[in-house]
């Protein structure tokens, strides 16, 4: 069945329209015989070894979230399932940057990356596919305890403050992704991408928040193990869905170490298997660590750091003061005085809000060109301005109307007359607005005269800072270009063909019926298409389903051939004959 829209439910109807830039329809057309060779493959092997070592969280998903071993899953018959749970899911193309995908969760929406591994990178590629994201991810937030982490993992992580230098290394990731799972790029072409990952990876200088955070996503959700040091079993998505990877993870070669807080300084890269994994007691325990690392967080911690964070992202952000007001931009100067925020400056298009709702006439219509404010206690009074009564306010003169000069602890002068102030539903004042104001530290003008009016942001220091803005609406959010997309290419007669023999293969599985023989194919196969196996592997899979005893011995013997022609997947085809004689013994 085609799919060429994008069909909602009400989850995907909550999400915001930032989020639905990154959504693309899952075209199921455009899945070929071969694309549900190998996600069959792929899937028969992980169950056959997966229900060994894997949590039992993950086969029991695999039935409550209807994923199918035999076909791609459909993403609108699996949003009529997950919605059951509470999630849904959708397609994207390929990586998208970690804030969204982060946000995606948050709304307890899955992200999968439609596109198919080839066969050549049938154990394991470093693009996200359908396997890695349908067969990995989905099965697991069955589990309420997980979900629930999941979800919140999300709301913590997409308020993570980045690097100038994060987005370049996910451009640089996401490139490589694409050429390595590409057909036919050349090598020389790959070795240059992993060089410029590498090279970005090693002047990364101080990591961001969303530096550790994801290497805490990718330490539980991608390649986590969970259960005992000694006795670990794989719930990580990246590992659930490699089916060399989950094989060789068990092994001594790769060392087992207990989760906790000290994981997120532990690295990864993308490219290359991993040589050490974290092991959680339990999903309750995953939860314990979050929290503690978002308490290291600009969004908990507020102050200088906040503020520093926010500049270095070069990004639009949000800095929350000790009354709730929020100055949501691109942060690009601040003055600081005795471990303290005296003033803050944005660069650009500034929006206030409070409660994440932007306050009337200060959207970045009022704030085009920057915004700028003191912060902190007057000189020589102990009443910070915004825990004054309004008879306090009058007693010092913060009146409408009044000429007032206001001396600030950190040093910042604002002299003018005032127009106004702003508050909130209890009373608080949040913004006090002045006419013919000059602002001043030292010898440094901050605001003149002439620029307009000056609305002082009121509030003692910074409470928190986060990534992104506060009111989502106050900012054109719909600006993401790819820089690299996945590459399609052009079929060849020769790979037209061997499509068809494909779908002829599929079609008798599935009806017993097919345009011409199975032994035909058999010899087709050996004249044409000496090199590929998985047909092969399915043609001896069902010879000996259908107690085809001639066309078994047959297609067997093709395949120790090949095993000596191919020794590099010589372990695949041992496995489906294994898997494919298994079933035999079951049935």
């Amino acid at each position: 069945m085609a799919n060429s829209t994008i069909e909602s439910n009400p989850i995907l109807d909550r999400l915001p329209k930032h989020l639905r830039q990154f959504i693309k329809p899952q075209d199921y057309n455009d899945y070929s015989a071969i694309n549900q060779a190998v996600w069959r493959y792929a899937m028969r092997k992980n169950i056959d070894y997966l229900s060994e070592v894997a949590h039992s969280s993950y086969l029991e998903g695999l039935k409550k979230t209807g994923i199918s071993v035999d076909s791609i899953p459909n993403m609108y018959g699996m949003n009529r399932i997950l919605k059951e749970i509470g999630w849904a899911a959708v397609a994207v193309d390929g990586f998208i940057p970690p804030n969204a995908f982060m946000e995606f969760q948050a709304y307890n929406v899955l992200v999968i990356a439609s596109d198919i591994r080839q066969i050549d990178h049938i154990e394991y590629t470093p693009a996200p596919d359908i396997i890695h994201e349908g067969a990995g991810h989905a099965p697991i937030i069955a589990n309420p305890e997980y979900a629930e982490y999941l979800r919140r993992f999300g709301e913590i992580g997409c308020k993570a403050i980045s690097s100038a230098k994060d987005y370049e290394l996910y451009e640089a990731v996401r490139y490589l992704s694409i050429i390595k799972e590409a057909p036919n790029t050349l090598q020389d072409k790959i070795d240059a991408a992993e060089k410029a990952v590498e090279d970005l990876q090693n002047d990364m200088g101080e990591p961001s928040e969303m530096a550790l955070i994801r290497n805490l996503h990718w330490w539980t959700v991608e390649y986590g193990l969970i259960g005992t040091v000694e006795n670990p079993k794989i719930y990580g998505a990246g590992l659930l869905s490699s089916i060399g990877e989950s094989k060789w993870c068990m092994t001594d070669e790769v060392k087992k170490l207990p989760y906790n807080i000290n994981s997120t300084f532990q690295n990864f890269d993308i490219t290359k298997p991993q040589p050490q994994l974290f092991v959680t007691p339990d999903f309750a325990f995953l939860s314990q660590v979050l929290e503690s690392f978002a308490n290291t967080m600009a969004l908990r911690t507020g102050g200088v750091q906040a503020v520093n964070k926010i500049i270095a992202s070069k990004a639009i952000g949000t800095v929350e003061l000790t009354t709730g007001l929020q100055i949501s931009g691109v942060f690009t100067n601040s003055i600081e005085t005795n471990g303290k925020v005296a003033y803050l400056q944005t660069t650009g298009e500034t929006a206030l809000s409070y409660k994440n709702k932007e306050l009337v006439g200060h959207g970045t219509i009022n704030h085009p060109d920057g915004f700028g404010t003191a912060l902190g206690k007057l000189k020589g009074i102990n009443l910070a301005i915004e825990d004054m009564s309004p008879r306090d306010l009058r007693a010092y003169d913060i009146y409408e109307g009044e000429l007032v000069t206001f001396e600030f602890e950190g040093g910042v002068i604002v002299k003018g007359e005032i127009i106004t102030g702003t508050r909130n539903l209890q009373g608080k004042i949040l913004l006090i607005s002045f006419r013919n104001c000059t602002v001043t530290h030292g010898d440094t003008i901050l605001f003149k005269p002439e620029w307009g009016q000056y609305d002082m942001a009121v509030g003692k220091m910074v409470d928190s800072g986060y990534s992104g803005p506060a009111d989502l609406n106050s900012f054109n959010l719909i600006t993401h270009e790819i820089s690299s997309q996945t590459i399609k290419t052009k079929k060849t007669p020769e790979r037209i063909e061997l499509e068809l023999l494909y779908e002829q293969v599929r079609e008798y599985r599935n009806k017993q019926t097919a345009s011409a023989s199975i032994s035909n194919i058999l010899d087709c196969l050996k004249t044409n298409h000496p090199n590929d196996w998985l047909l092969a592997v399915e043609l001896y899979e069902l010879s000996v389903k259908f107690n085809k005893t001639d066309l078994a011995k047959a297609t067997l013997d093709y395949l120790e051939i090949l095993k000596g022609k191919r020794p590099d997947v010589s372990h695949l085809i041992a496995d489906g004959i294994k898997i494919a004689d298994a079933d035999l013994v079951l049935n």
